[in-house]
């Protein structure tokens, strides 16, 4: 399995990258976002700001987006999460727009959350394989989805209520850090890949 992590230009990789490593699996750190698609698996990491990195997956957005909603599968992290959707109040540029929604500042006192927080109603098969019940946070910003079916796990700081982790076709998106989030986290990681490595079947595109 290749594992590619598209790499904004923002920062250090290489501790997602090893989390990502295992038994089968090649990970590389690629900052081509053409070159990014030609994967079997796609890492979308939580470092960098969110106009900086639309700016760096523009040259690509179509294909990237056609590629999601195509049945590849993404999981995007943090800021990776945050690019799925439409756009964000934190910088300029289009995300991907495969989900619909825009990225806004926490509605608290204490921002950006930096720590542990719980998830609630975690209703997705990845956290019950991975145990994964509380997870690492460092964010400002957090998605707000137009439909929230697409919400697998929410989390609360203070008393904004945001989405901890939403899906679409074989695409996850992970608001908290697995990488950080102890060995539940790291279960996590190691599940999301394990379902990826099964037969793709066909997913039609859809109007997003």
């Amino acid at each position: 399995m290749r594992v590619t992590l598209f790499d904004y230009g923002a920062g250090n990789l290489h501790s997602l990258a090893k989390a990502l490593e295992g038994e089968g699996r090649t990970v590389r750190i690629e900052p081509d976002p053409r070159a990014a698609l030609d994967t079997d698996v796609l890492v979308l990491p939580g470092v960098g700001a969110f106009g900086a990195a639309a700016a760096r997956l523009a040259p690509a957005r179509e294909a990237m987006r056609a590629a999601i909603l195509g049945g590849l599968p993404t999981i995007g992290i943090c800021l990776g999460m945050q690019l799925l959707f439409d756009g964000s109040d934190e910088g300029a540029g289009a995300g991907l727009g495969v989900l619909a929604g825009r990225v806004t500042q926490l509605r608290a006192q204490r921002t950006p959350q930096i720590g542990w927080n719980a998830l609630e109603d975690a209703r997705d098969p990845l956290f019950a394989a991975s145990g994964l019940r509380t997870a690492y946070y460092a964010n400002r910003y957090v998605c707000r989805p137009v439909d929230p079916s697409c919400v697998i796990a929410w989390s609360t700081h203070e008393t904004d209520r945001f989405a901890a982790a939403v899906r679409v076709a074989r695409c996850v998106g992970v608001q908290f850090h697995p990488e950080k989030s102890s060995a539940p986290g790291l279960r996590f990681l190691h599940e999301f890949l394990r379902e990826a490595a099964a037969p793709r079947a066909t997913t039609p595109p859809t109007d997003r």
